[in-house]
C-alpha cells in the first residue's frame, strides 16, 4: 500500500502549484495534515506564492482545510481550488469566500460574499462536467512531493 506521502503530487498549472492527492473522495486529518506539512514547504522553503488543490474527486474534507487556506491567504498568498465537487461548492464557507475565475477554477477571496437565498446551489461553475483529469495543456509533468 503506498503512503500518503507516496500519493501526494504537485503539479505546475499555468504557473500555480497544484497539489493533488489522488482519486479520494474523503479526506481525514491524516490527509489535511500532509496538506499543511506540503504548503508549509511550498510556502515556506520554496517561497511559492500562487498554490491550488485539485479537488476533483473530494466530496468531504476536515473541518479545518478552509481555516488552513485563509490563514495561508492572510499572509499573502493566492489559493485557488480547481473542480470542487457539488458538496464542496455548496458549503457555507467556500460559497462565502470562493471567487469562480473560470471554469472549475476559484479564487480565495478575503472579503465574504453576501449570499441571498437564490444563490444556495442554483450557480452553474462546471463542477459537474466529466473531467478526464488531464492538466491544462501548458502543465509540466507531475513531481511528487
Amino acid at each position: 500500500m503506498a503512503s500518503r506521502h507516496d500519493r501526494m503530487t504537485i503539479h505546475e498549472w499555468d504557473g500555480v502549484a497544484v497539489l493533488d492527492l489522488g482519486e479520494m473522495d474523503i479526506w481525514d486529518g491524516a490527509d489535511l495534515s500532509l496538506l499543511r506539512e506540503t504548503l508549509f514547504n511550498l510556502i515556506v522553503n520554496q517561497k511559492r506564492h500562487l498554490i491550488g488543490v485539485n479537488m476533483h474527486w473530494v466530496k468531504y474534507i476536515p473541518s479545518g482545510f478552509f481555516g488552513m487556506l485563509f490563514d495561508w491567504h492572510e499572509k499573502g498568498v493566492e489559493i485557488f481550488l480547481y473542480k470542487p465537487q457539488p458538496n464542496v461548492a455548496n458549503m457555507l464557507w467556500f460559497r462565502r469566500f470562493f471567487e469562480h475565475q473560470e471554469d472549475g477554477r476559484f479564487l480565495l477571496s478575503g472579503e465574504p460574499k453576501i449570499l441571498l437565498p437564490s444563490d444556495v446551489e442554483h450557480e452553474d461553475y462546471g463542477t459537474e462536467q466529466e473531467w478526464t483529469g488531464d492538466e491544462p495543456e501548458d502543465s509540466v509533468a507531475a513531481t511528487r512531493h
